[in-house]
């Protein structure tokens, strides 16, 4: 079962040239989990595509990274991660990190919330930093 990049609505490929490396590195993090990498869709996007998304169908009006839509069936992890591009560098600049090791990190995020790690308390988000950190430590390994 693949797991797939898209581009939205932007021109440029952020991961070109390192899919492989990013698949191989996902399969890890969920295998770690006991899970497994069914049909995944990573799509970059703009920041007005994805807000469009975060307003259609969370009714939030307001920018973000990354949105995440489970589709799971028991331990196989499917589902759609939306990244806007525009956010991630935004962050990048505020936590003074690279472009590619903010993309990563969003990236990992999305993965981890289709694991089922969620980011709604302080505690809980906390801990999704230190697996984000973790798994980025492996990534840095491969890329």
């Amino acid at each position: 079962m693949p797991l797939l990049f898209h581009l939205a609505d932007i021109q440029t490929d952020p991961i070109k040239g390192k899919k492989n490396q990013l698949k191989q590195w996902i399969s890890e993090i969920s295998a770690e989990h006991q899970k497994t990498v069914g049909d995944i869709n990573i799509i970059f996007c703009s920041n007005d595509y994805l807000l469009k998304i975060n307003q259609q169908f969370l009714n939030h009006h307001y920018y973000t990274d990354v949105i995440t839509f489970s589709y799971n069936a028991d331990n196989v992890l499917a589902g759609d991660i939306f990244i806007s591009v525009d956010q991630v560098a935004i962050n990048a600049q505020q936590f003074k990190a690279s472009f590619y090791e903010e993309l990563f990190r969003v990236m990992i995020h999305g993965v981890l919330h289709l694991i089922g790690f969620d980011d709604d308390t302080d505690h809980k988000r906390m801990h999704m930093h230190v697996l984000e950190d973790q798994a980025l430590e492996k990534l840095n390994l491969k890329i």
